[in-house]
């Protein structure tokens, strides 16, 4: 099996022993992205819209690393740590993915990586 690591500037820098998305074939696994601007490495401001639009910006940027886009996702993890916020990161989700959309699970957890509320995962397959 060939591994190609992913990894682009135009994401925050992986904060542990992991790569921001790995290819293998025609398929690749990206790691989860949190609400980091990557230009400062911090924790973007603002409430669970202004983290969920900067989650999917950051997920835009590998997947294009990778050669490809949002549209080539065929399956979405999100981690959030309220389901009250279901319908806000919902609504941010419509502004960056078109019909048909990605298979999904949404879970909430006790805490994610740097105190913040909203993680999302991808697995896409390229043309």
């Amino acid at each position: 099996m060939s591994k190609q690591i992913i990894n682009t500037p135009k994401a925050p820098s992986a904060i542990g022993p992991y790569s921001q998305a790995v290819r293998v074939g025609d398929t690749v696994y990206t790691s989860g992205q949190i609400a980091l601007d990557p230009a400062s490495g911090l924790v973007v401001e603002g409430d669970i819209e202004a983290q969920a639009h900067r989650v999917f910006l950051n997920l835009k940027e590998v997947c294009e690393a990778a050669g490809g886009s949002l549209e080539n996702i065929v399956r979405l993890g999100l981690f959030m740590t309220d389901l009250s916020d279901f319908g806000k990161v919902n609504a941010v989700m419509g502004e960056y993915f078109n019909p048909p959309y990605p298979a999904r699970s949404t879970v909430q957890v006790s805490a994610l990586p740097r105190g913040v509320n909203f993680e999302a995962d991808a697995i896409m397959v390229l043309d």
